[in-house]
């Protein structure tokens, strides 16, 4: 449930992984694997990056749903409660901004993070080892997903191969490019990947 409340929300997301955000950049740092300099502009970029237009957008979102579901409560349970008229007048003001740029953008930003969180492996992947790094999520269960994120998961595992091609070339030499992959040992459609938490083997 964690990780789902993750995948649409950068600022939630970001306030409840900070702490061990910054636990394992110090980590890294101490193991010699990054160097002090990248691990600051690491930690001001996770403290800063958000400021101001992503906070205060999902803060409007925040009160939007908040107000829709006062909304239906009180018509439901008749609770008595409603945000004040301010706050019910910025709403409305703002609704062609949440309508036309803010709720789209949610929808893009879950469909992204949830193909891509899903096709990397992380945790046992060996050093340098490129096959463990993706699969191809092409699975048909996936499209409503890839859609919105220009079918991510079908071509993002090539960028790790190629690293300079754009998404409509990998996009286009996908079929070939998967022939290849699959021949080579990349995984397709890997399910147990959820069951996993991302890792490549099982969890013993």
């Amino acid at each position: 449930m964690k990780r789902l409340l993750f995948t649409p929300d950068l600022v939630l997301g970001n306030l409840l992984r900070v702490r061990g955000l910054f636990s394992d950049i110090k980590r890294e740092v101490d193991n010699g694997n990054l160097k002090f300099e990248t691990a600051h502009k690491l930690k001001l970029c996770g403290v800063f990056g958000l400021i101001p237009l992503t906070i205060v957008s999902h803060i409007l979102l925040y009160f939007f749903g908040a107000d829709l579901l006062l909304d239906f409560l009180n018509r439901k349970f008749d609770i008595g409660f409603v945000f004040p008229i301010v706050i019910k007048s910025i709403l409305s003001w703002c609704n062609p901004i949440i309508y036309i740029i803010l709720l789209p953008n949610l929808l893009r930003q879950f469909c992204l993070h949830f193909i891509t969180s899903n096709l990397h492996y992380f945790g046992d992947v060996e050093k340098g080892n490129v096959i463990e790094q993706t699969q191809i999520l092409n699975v048909w269960w996936t499209y409503p997903f890839q859609i919105f994120c220009f079918f991510f998961g079908w071509t993002h595992g090539i960028h790790h191969f190629v690293v300079n091609e754009s998404f409509y070339v990998r996009h286009i030499a996908r079929k070939k490019a998967h022939e290849i992959m699959k021949a080579h040992g990349v995984r397709f459609n890997d399910m147990g990947t959820f069951r996993r938490a991302n890792r490549f083997n099982e969890i013993s």
